[in-house]
């Protein structure tokens, strides 16, 4: 009877390790989200959210949450102002970023291989939610590890999401002729079982 017990123990072991890596979350230390500010219709500087927070489940899809508040532009008063005037994450304290993917073709790459992948998706940011149609390259980095890179930048318009009068007050306090409210993201999301 125990030998039928482990025969069966050892039969389904597989399946039970394919679902408990079904899900993959998203490692922060080592991913990054990147975006582009334009002033001066010529200064262009490279910004990051320093905290993110995702999974992709065994269905596919994908939620990836991005705290407003952990914006990063190298300068405090800057990032506290984008806080208060731009993002009001006193209000709108994170961003999301839902999607979906084909699981199999992921689960399919061996290890060191790359896909190109064309992904639809939605942006909920300020109140405000648009679809987004992401490129992406996925590499299985080893079997507990995969890595999405945007293969082109996202481009995301500030009008859209109710952001263009907060980009006005930014550049009214600073003191500039123009800050570009076309604003392009970047990313590189690390993923672990």
């Amino acid at each position: 009877m125990l030998r039928k017990i482990l025969v069966s123990a050892a039969t389904l072991l597989p399946f039970i390790a394919i679902s408990a890596q079904a899900q993959w979350t998203l490692d922060n230390d080592n991913s990054e989200l990147n975006f582009i500010s334009t002033k001066a219709d010529k200064v262009a500087e490279v910004h990051r959210f320093n905290t993110l927070s995702g999974k992709v489940d065994d269905s596919g899809q994908v939620e990836i949450a991005i705290d407003l508040a952990s914006v990063n532009t190298n300068i405090e008063i800057r990032n506290e102002r984008m806080r208060k005037m731009l993002f009001e994450t006193d209000r709108y304290a994170v961003a999301v970023l839902s999607a979906k993917i084909d699981e199999q073709k992921i689960d399919a790459l061996t290890i060191g291989e790359t896909i190109d992948v064309s992904v639809e998706g939605e942006l909920t940011l300020h109140g405000e939610s648009q679809p987004l149609t992401l490129a992406i390259t996925v590499v299985r980095l080893s079997q507990s590890e995969i890595l999405a890179i945007s293969s082109r930048p996202v481009v995301i318009n500030a009008a859209n999401f109710e952001l263009a009068e907060g980009v006005e007050k930014l550049r009214e306090i600073a003191g500039l002729p123009s800050i570009s409210t076309a604003v392009p993201v970047t990313f590189q999301l690390r993923f672990q079982h």
